[in-house]
């Protein structure tokens, strides 16, 4: 048995996402092999972020300024705004480079179940973003599930009203996927999305 302080340490770790208590017990065993080089350099990192990090007004990215790197870089097409339920899927699509516009983080997805509502997410400030003019294209890069799409049919209906074109991504069959592997939901989808060849 360990210490308490590496237990609490151990423990703090495996709450994190993709870590549970055994990777969280080899990554703290890492860490204590290498305390003189590695530990330092990570207990640094996390301070400077923990003081730094900030919301992007504007996109509602999380970056060490305001706003943010991406929001910043003038470079990036203002035509383009792709919208995404939260900052992982921002930066996901980033880090792909296949998106050259910018984009605005909703903070969730709509949930009647969970009681999320239109209103408790950043729609409002997406709206302020289009009336401003200056965009041409919106793209709604919301998850495959239901509450994802049930929120871009409404942001749909909402953007409506703008000259704005309203594109989403396309889902359907991934490449490599056999059929018989595929769920009914998946199917479904890559027929009706179905073009010509």
């Amino acid at each position: 048995m360990a210490s308490q302080e590496i237990e609490t340490l151990a423990s703090a770790l495996a709450r994190l996402p993709g870590l549970g208590p055994r990777s969280a017990r080899r990554a703290v065993l890492w860490l204590v092999k290498r305390r003189e080089t590695a530990l330092p350099a990570l207990l640094d990192a996390l301070a400077t972020v923990g003081e730094a990090l900030v919301e992007c007004e504007t996109c509602g990215n999380v970056d060490t300024r305001n706003p943010c790197a991406i929001c910043a870089d003038p470079r990036r097409d203002g035509k383009s705004l792709c919208v995404v339920e939260d900052v992982a899927d921002l930066w996901a699509l980033d880090r792909a480079k296949l998106f050259t516009g910018r984009y605005h983080v909703l903070g969730g997805k709509l949930s009647a179940l969970d009681g999320v509502r239109p209103e408790d997410l950043n729609i409002a400030s997406l709206m302020a973003r289009v009336e401003e003019g200056g965009v041409d294209e919106i793209v709604l890069a919301m998850n495959a599930t239901l509450e994802g799409q049930t929120t871009a049919h409404y942001l749909a209906e909402r953007l409506e009203a703008f000259p704005v074109r309203i594109t989403q991504l396309a889902h359907g069959l991934p490449v490599g996927g056999e059929l018989d592997y595929l769920d009914e939901g998946t199917l479904a989808q890559a027929l009706r999305a179905r073009r010509p060849v």
